[in-house]
């Protein structure tokens, strides 16, 4: 075995996968796991784990995949995680623990991502759940939103012995993870749901289709209901546009309207409620990861796509390893260039997609190049859809009804990173309600630190 190359893991043929929802990748099994974690060796100094928002002890974990105790492994994982088998699938481990990873300076970096993946789809497939708190305490804390970071702070509250109760505007479970990202990428009953099921084998109660600010306000649960802390983890569900003639034309989505109702309506069914349009040509409009995942799913519904993005492919913002599985799919890359306006015809339908040609300038605040047009090249791209893919920003209902709540100019709550506090006294607030769209991995870390928060707060109250 050459201990400097990771051992590769197994994927569904991209011809293939790109005809079905089933995931792509099939990660390891038992023998691989071993051998990969088995390339670790086990630094005194780990800068994995610095590179971790959530801190796993990963040698600590790995070295028991090494010895074929995977039980073990888990209950190292979940001291830390309360979402493994998610985290093993969508976090950019190549930015974070694995990027800091002293294997790779001189090969390949450990396969943290997937060691992790493998550990939590071993442990749900044995029944081993996550170990819960000894003692309760008698006080009740609120969290809002089931997404990432509400899952992680009501878990984490749970097993230092509170009373935590879930609040979820939507009818199911799993804010961004159900409704944000693809079936191919995060399986839905076999792997979100799963990860649920263990919050609320903690004791995390989860109350659905309570839309904060309208059903009831944070000041209500305060006052009324008894609960003595609150932790905001609502997210940012708020698409932006560009603001360009045309955006509101039929067959005009925001890549959040397109991938809810895919993901969580099931709209790519003919006899669902709210089917998708049945799209020949669709454009994606932005380079993150959100893109990749409208534009897969477009393709997946039969569709030619192209991703239409302004800088080049250095600056595209999304994962290595989605741009890598879009191409592969066939997805057309539109570099360096950008729409100035929708067409649509006389009954309002889209038709194409008026567009001209960038380059790249000096960079500008955010340190990319800058881009710039290109004079005299217009030209028009015919399609029948559009997918604006550009970001959300948090809704400003749970803000707006709850009084001495501070916001700022993109209306984030405002919110200590270190524990989380609000202006608002027993409020506390994480992931991207506060940062405005991020990683799932970043909204799991801030929610640990509210629960850590809170835990200090009612113990000193």
């Amino acid at each position: 075995m050459d201990v400097l190359k990771r051992v590769p893991v197994r994927e569904q043929d991209a011809k293939e996968r790109a005809t079905n929802f089933d995931e792509v990748c099939l990660g390891y099994n038992m023998e691989e796991a071993m051998c990969e974690a088995s390339r670790c060796i086990n630094c005194k100094n780990a800068q994995c784990v610095k590179g971790c928002p959530v801190a796993i002890d990963i040698p600590a974990f790995i070295e028991q995949v090494k010895l074929g105790n995977i039980a073990e492994a888990y209950q190292i994982i979940s001291k830390s995680s309360a979402l493994p088998a998610v985290c093993g699938r969508v976090c950019p481990q190549e930015t974070q623990c694995e990027g800091k990873c002293i294997r790779g300076f001189k090969g390949d970096p450990i396969s943290i991502g997937k060691l992790e993946r493998f550990v939590a789809d071993w442990a749900r497939e044995n029944g081993i759940k996550p170990e819960g708190a000894v003692e309760k305490k008698n006080k009740k804390v609120a969290v809002i939103g089931s997404g990432p970071a509400g899952l992680t702070c009501a878990g984490d509250l749970a097993k230092m012995g509170y009373d935590v109760t879930i609040f979820e505007a939507l009818h199911e479970a799993g804010g961004v993870l159900v409704y944000g990202i693809p079936e191919f990428r995060l399986p839905k009953q076999a792997v979100v749901a799963k990860e649920i099921e263990n919050v609320k084998a903690l004791g995390v109660k989860i109350e659905t289709n309570v839309v904060i600010g309208k059903s009831i306000t944070i000041d209500e649960l305060i006052e009324e209901e008894g609960f003595e802390a609150v932790f905001i983890g609502s997210g940012a569900g708020l698409p932006k546009f560009m603001g360009i003639p045309g955006e509101n034309a039929n067959g005009v989505f925001s890549a959040n309207e397109y991938l809810t109702r895919s993901n969580l309506m099931k709209a790519f069914d003919k006899n669902s409620n709210t089917p998708i349009m049945e799209s020949k040509k669709v454009a994606v409009v932005g380079g993150g990861n959100v893109a990749m995942d409208a534009a897969r799913t477009a393709l997946r519904l039969g569709a030619e796509v192209h991703i239409v993005y302004r800088r080049s492919e250095e600056e595209l913002p999304a994962r290595v390893e989605e741009v890598h599985h879009a191409k592969e799919e066939g997805i057309i890359f539109d570099l360096l260039t950008n729409p100035t306006e929708i067409l649509c015809d006389e009954k309002g339908w889209v038709t194409g997609m008026k567009c001209i040609r960038m380059e790249l300038g000096e960079p500008d605040a955010s340190g990319r190049r800058r881009p710039v047009e290109v004079p005299d090249s217009e030209f028009i791209m015919e399609l029948d859809t559009v997918i604006m893919s550009l970001g959300t920003s948090p809704n400003p209902l749970i803000s707006s009804t709850t009084e001495g709540l501070e916001t700022n100019k993109w209306k984030c709550i405002v919110a200590e990173e270190s524990d989380g506090h609000t202006s608002k006294e027993g409020v506390y607030a994480g992931g991207d309600a506060v940062t405005g769209a991020a990683t799932v991995i970043l909204a799991m870390g801030a929610g640990k630190a509210a629960a850590k928060g809170i835990d200090e707060y009612l113990s000193n109250k």
